[in-house]
Order: C-alpha cells, then sequence, then structure tokens
C-alpha cells in the first residue's frame, strides 16, 4: 500500500470519547509521518484551562506542533462556528505549505460541522436568551429538563450545565417552531463537503470506567482547583468555558455546593461518564467512521487512514 498524503482529500481524523486513547497514538502517528494536528476539542481552545482540559503538554507539542489551542480567555465566547473558520484558515495554511494535517479530538460536533456543514439557524434573539438565562438562574436544571421532554435527542447529547447550548435549543425551537435536532438531520445526510477518513479509538465500558477515575485523579492532583481558583480571579469564565467538565464542578466545590472533596471527585467522575455516552451518541450516527482499540496501534491507525474512502477498510 503506498502512503497517501493527508493534505488531499481525504483529511484525517483520530477522534474518540474521552479517555479512550486516542492522543497517545495520534501523537505518535504524527511524529512518524511529520504531520502538524489540528486540535478538534472544544475546551483547549481556551488559554490558562490546561489542567482540566488534558491539553498537550510542552514536550508533547515540542514533538509535534499543535494548531487550535489557546485561541481566547476563558472569559472570552467562542462557538462552533469560529472554531471552523480557524480550523479552515489553519487547514488551507498547512497545505500552502505542503505540510500534514491531522485532526485529533473528541468534540463531534467540531467534526461533523467542519466536515458536513454548519447548521444554518435561526439569528439569535437576545431578548429571548435573557428569559431563558433568567429562567435557567431562578430554578437552576429547569432548561436541561424541559429540554428532555420536547427533544430528547437533544437533551442526551447537551450537558445540564451548558447553559449556551441548552438556551440556543430552546431559542431554535421557540423560534422556528421545530426542535433542533430535526433542523441538524443533515449531519445524517450522506454528503461530506470535506471528504475524511475517521478512525475512532474504541475500549470496554469497564476500561474506560478505570481511566477516568486515573485521569480525574490525576487532573486534581495536578492543581485543577487551583487553576480554576486562577482563572476566576482573572477574569472568569463565559457560559461555554464555565460549563466544561472539571471546572463547573470545581467552581460548585468553591461555592460550598459539595460537602467535601470526595463528592467533588465522584461529580466529575459521574459526568464525564456522561460525556462520554453523549460523544459515543454522536459518533455511532456516523457510518464512516472506523472503529479501533488503541492497542491494535499505529502501525493499525495508518493503515485504516490511508485506506482510500471508496474501499471500506477491514474492520
Amino acid at each position: 500500500m503506498t502512503n497517501q498524503a493527508p493534505t488531499t482529500p481525504p483529511l484525517w481524523v483520530v477522534t474518540g470519547p474521552t479517555a479512550s486513547g486516542k492522543t497517545a497514538l495520534a501523537l505518535e502517528l504524527a511524529e512518524r509521518l511529520g504531520l502538524e494536528i489540528l486540535s478538534m476539542d472544544s475546551m483547549a481552545v481556551y488559554r490558562q484551562m490546561d489542567v482540566g482540559t488534558a491539553k498537550p503538554s510542552p514536550e508533547e507539542q515540542a514533538r509535534v506542533k499543535h494548531h487550535l489551542i489557546d485561541l481566547v480567555q476563558p472569559s472570552e465566547t467562542f462557538d462552533t462556528a469560529r472554531w471552523c473558520e480557524a480550523a479552515a484558515q489553519a487547514l488551507t495554511e498547512l497545505q500552502a505549505q505542503g505540510r500534514g494535517a491531522l485532526f485529533v479530538g473528541g468534540t463531534p460536533l467540531y467534526l461533523m460541522a467542519f466536515f458536513k456543514g454548519l447548521m444554518q439557524g435561526p439569528a439569535a434573539d437576545p431578548a429571548l436568551r435573557a428569559e431563558l438565562e433568567a429562567k435557567e438562574a431562578q430554578e437552576p436544571g429547569r432548561l436541561h429538563a424541559e429540554l428532555q421532554k420536547v427533544d430528547p435527542d437533544a437533551a442526551s447529547r447537551i450537558h445540564r450545565h451548558d447553559l449556551r447550548r441548552l438556551v440556543r435549543a430552546h431559542e431554535v425551537l421557540r423560534l422556528t417552531g421545530e426542535t433542533i435536532s430535526a433542523q441538524q438531520n443533515h449531519f445524517d445526510r450522506d454528503e461530506w463537503q470535506r471528504p475524511c477518513r475517521i478512525v475512532a479509538m474504541q475500549r470496554d465500558r469497564e476500561t474506560l470506567h478505570e481511566r477516568v477515575k486515573a485521569r480525574t485523579e490525576q487532573m486534581l492532583d495536578r492543581g485543577l482547583l487551583d487553576e480554576t481558583e486562577a482563572i476566576e480571579r482573572s477574569g472568569g469564565f463565559s457560559l461555554t468555558a464555565g460549563a466544561a467538565i472539571g471546572y463547573a464542578e470545581c467552581r460548585d466545590f468553591l461555592r460550598g455546593r459539595y460537602k467535601d472533596r470526595t463528592e467533588l471527585r465522584n461529580r466529575i467522575r459521574r459526568n464525564t461518564h456522561q460525556l462520554i455516552r453523549r460523544q459515543t451518541t454522536w459518533l455511532r450516527r456516523l457510518r464512516e467512521v472506523v472503529w479501533m482499540p488503541p492497542e491494535a496501534g499505529v502501525d493499525r491507525l495508518q493503515s485504516i487512514l490511508q485506506t482510500p474512502v471508496s474501499e471500506p477498510p477491514h474492520r
């Protein structure tokens, strides 16, 4: 099999749920083939949010050049459309330089929006958004509970702390009369704006739970609470950044909402497991995704990615 340059269609994507092991394998592949990594992680775009996002370490960034991390402050608003613009610009620049690109990350909405195209929803309604945000402030959890009744598919993919996305889901329904899930049906169509080969890391449930447990302990040991406090002092969190798992729970802990650190750890672990289920649900919608266990190694990953899109890879 001859090598196929990843700077020409199809583009290469390594994804999978949190703690599945995609980062280590992607780094090995990128280093082997001289690729540069385009981060597909919705929380790695924020500066200062290093521990809780498992952002590539300085050593890892020295091994392989990374793009689309540390783009904005945690207090800034950042959405899928802005990421798609930044990703398109970074990809264009790499291709102009003759450099290879490898998309790596676990944010399925970024994947689908960039490769299939953004949903064309209604324009924002500031008054309606203020009304919805006030409703949630008066009764935390209400927007998610109401969304569960009218659009359970969306509720299963949106965390109850993700106020920005909850508000948007209700806004779309109020303004159009259709659920946001119905309007995202374009993600289920066969057409791709940017052809790609997608490999997702797959681990069994028990292994993922053990990895999440170890990951949570490591983040807290490395100073996740201190990092959260520092961000609060230096400008605070936007709605989106503040909903990030790990930071949301640390903020609640710092406000005295949990009885002790044991509850903090358990909350982070529980919410991470819920995130993994949402990520997996998104990825399972895409029949083009090829799942592989990370222990299959970098040779297997490279083989799948180099299989022409017209040829179904051996699963």
